[in-house]
């Protein structure tokens, strides 16, 4: 029963009651069915068989919500879904290779060898191209259809997957093609392309609510021609009727479309009627055999002369109907299968299949024991265990040696506790099987720059970048790679493409002042620190090179401290901040900025933590003591840091705090000329 959140909105299906999925096979002869699957912990529904009943496919839910796989096997008495018949309907070529496409109303092709499907955009999340909305009325308890989408086709020869040309206009959604019987054509449903939901964010409470978002689809016809497609031509009767035409099903002879007529969007409406009209196109009629309530999901029998379909006429429960359909597309009411399962279970999909009555007697599906362990692995690493979750994935590549996912995730899993050695190996090993694979190409990047390979990292980032170029994150690693080999200007190019693409984007920000500042255009550099800092307040490193430029290059001390202090703040320990802020309070050239007390504080804190062994540290504290008249101890913490400079040959700082331990000599305090009062 439908369940509220604490806002009001109705809970989708729960978790819990996808074990409760069973399929049946039905001999109409018979008076029961039997269970021919069961207790499979994902959604495993819409399914399609081969005109001659020798294979069967199956839309399913894969690991990390992967609702983009699909299973496709031969039809016997015992049958088996493993890893190995798992196809993936993100195509070889795409850029995206690595996100997850969703394949809607999948079907398999008369003789087996394709599977055409409608797919998503790897671009946009799915809530972006899908209209879903639950309901209080458990009758009607969820609405659910395509508003983007375009049709593809997979081949069990080839491997490939590809648009079919004319039925990919990203103008339109393309969904719920189906195949004529020798293969040469489809049957699709096509609306105007529009966002699932509408600005004002009012949501409906019930099927048919008018703030569902509005799309009528029309049923188009289309030459398959290999993969090559074709043309799209409107079908008479079934489009520019002013009602949502969906769900065409083509029968055997090739003569007639059976399709379902409602006011808006498609399955499960409770307006649904069934309508028959020549696969040509003319006049449609309305079918006899169309109940009071919902009338969908409907197959033909494989001669033709009979349609199974489900309707709520009678319950809130679908339950499965039949009806004879004679040669000249006329069809008789319709006959309640009776006991067809339990009376509190829904029967959904009806469709019949080839095959003899022992020719399907169990499906098992060990694809999905190898899907649970992923998702436990995923999961490990979403909890920031990435040592467990590496044990974990290494067992599971164990018996999916080439699952480039399983070796992505492994060679993340070993980044994320800094074991880049081991990584790249794992995602070189991904690439092996999938050159295209982009978002590793990122990964590996990354690891390289890790391990200081900086020359084959940029050849990665670069391949990945002919793919996404308005990655803005791919953008932002190339730069730093051209940064740290010394080509700025590059560099700079690279981030500022990357805020291009993405103006919120606060790292390439940071980045970009970086570069700027080691160019000297200060007050450019400025910029970017500040607008990291807008971005993210709490961006530690932006505030403290903010801070750097204010005070060395704009002489605008109190803002510089400002920042300084903020950043200690966030970040108590942060040592660098401690030093500068101390040497600003010490040896500003304005007495209204110097504070000696607070510098000797800063100071000694930021040696302490420094190991007492870094002279610019100890330089500063020498000017601290020097500020409050501490004189004996700023020549003693001068000379020291003297010792130090020399030891690590630091000449220039030598060179300055000779003059300085003078200075201190004669009891005159250090005034930082690096900062010019304005």
């Amino acid at each position: 029963m439908p369940s509220k959140t604490e806002k009001g909105i109705i809970k989708p299906l729960a978790p819990s009651a996808i074990p409760l999925i069973q399929w049946r096979l039905r001999n109409i002869g018979e008076a029961q069915s039997r269970v021919v699957l069961k207790d499979v912990p994902t959604c495993a529904n819409c399914h399609s068989f081969s005109r001659d009943g020798k294979t069967m496919g199956m839309d399913m839910d894969g690991p990390g919500n992967d609702k983009g796989l699909y299973a496709i096997v031969p039809v016997k008495p015992q049958m088996s879904i493993d890893v190995k018949d798992m196809v993936t309907w993100n195509p070889s070529h795409d850029r995206q290779v690595g996100l997850n496409r969703v394949g809607f109303m999948s079907q398999v092709s008369p003789d087996g060898q394709y599977v055409v499907t409608t797919v998503t955009s790897a671009d946009q999340p799915p809530q972006n191209n899908f209209y879903v909305v639950n309901f209080e009325d458990y009758r009607f308890l969820q609405v659910f259809y395509p508003t983007r989408g375009i049709l593809a086709w997979y081949s069990r020869h080839t491997g490939q997957r590809e648009p079919l040309p004319g039925a990919d206009d990203p103008r339109y959604v393309q969904t719920d093609g189906v195949w004529s019987p020798d293969g040469k054509f489809l049957v699709f449903a096509r609306a105007e392309a529009k966002n699932p939901y509408g600005p004002e964010g009012v949501t409906a409470r019930y099927a048919n609510d008018p703030n569902e978002v509005q799309i009528q689809y029309d049923l188009y016809r289309i030459p398959f021609n290999g993969g090559l497609g074709g043309l799209p031509e409107a079908i008479v009767g079934a489009s520019g009727n002013g009602m949502s035409n969906t769900f065409p099903k083509v029968s055997p002879d090739g003569r007639w479309i059976v399709f379902v007529e409602c006011h808006n969007g498609q399955l499960m409406r409770p307006d649904s009627q069934l309508y028959i009209v020549p696969t040509q196109g003319g006049q449609a009629r309305r079918m006899r055999c169309n109940t009071s309530r919902m009338n969908s999901w409907h197959s033909f029998s494989p001669n033709g002369r009979w349609l199974v379909f489900s309707s709520k006429s009678r319950s809130p429960y679908t339950q499965m109907y039949l009806t004879h359909i004679d040669a000249e597309g006329n069809d008789r009411p319709a006959i309640l299968i009776d006991d067809a399962t339990a009376a509190n279970r829904a029967v959904n999909l009806p469709e019949f299949v080839n095959i003899p009555p022992d020719g399907m007697l169990a499906i098992t599906v060990p694809a999905v024991e190898m899907y649970r362990k992923f998702d436990q692995a995923l999961a490990l690493g979403e909890k920031g265990q990435y040592a467990e979750a590496t044990v974990e994935w290494k067992a599971l590549l164990e018996t999916n040696p080439d699952d480039v996912r399983i070796l992505n995730n492994l060679g993340f899993a070993l980044a994320k506790t800094g074991r880049y050695e081991e990584a790249i190996p794992e995602y070189e090993k991904a690439l092996q099987l999938n050159p295209q694979y982009y978002a590793i190409h990122n990964s590996l990047g990354r690891a390289l720059v890790a391990v200081g390979r900086l020359d084959e990292a940029s050849l990665h980032f670069e391949k990945a970048l002919e793919a996404y170029p308005e990655s803005p994150e791919l953008h932002d690693n190339l730069g730093r790679v051209l940064a740290a080999k010394g080509r700025v200007d590059e560099a700079i190019a690279e981030f500022e493409k990357a805020v291009e693409v993405d103006p919120n984007f606060a790292d390439a920000h940071y980045n970009l002042g970086v570069a700027l500042a080691s160019q000297g255009k200060a007050n450019e550099a400025a910029s970017e620190f500040a607008k990291t800092v807008e971005l993210n307040p709490s961006y530690v490193p932006a505030r403290y090179n903010l801070g750097s430029v204010l005070y060395y290059s704009q002489a605008r001390v109190e803002d510089a401290l400002a920042q300084w202090r903020e950043v200690l703040r966030l970040d108590p320990n942060f040592v660098p901040a401690m030093n500068e802020a101390a040497r600003a309070l010490a040896a500003s050239p304005e007495a209204r900025d110097r504070n000696g007390a607070e510098a000797v504080k800063l100071s000694e804190q930021a040696v302490k933590m420094s190991g007492d062994r870094n002279p610019e540290y100890l330089d500063t504290l020498a000017a601290a003591y020097a500020e409050t008249g501490r004189f004996p101890e700023a020549i003693a913490t001068a000379r020291k840091a003297l010792e130090l400079a020399t030891q690590q040959n630091q000449q220039d700082l030598a060179q300055s705090l000779n003059a300085k331990i003078k200075l201190y000599e004669s009891h005159e305090p250090y005034r930082d000329p690096a900062v010019q009062s304005p």
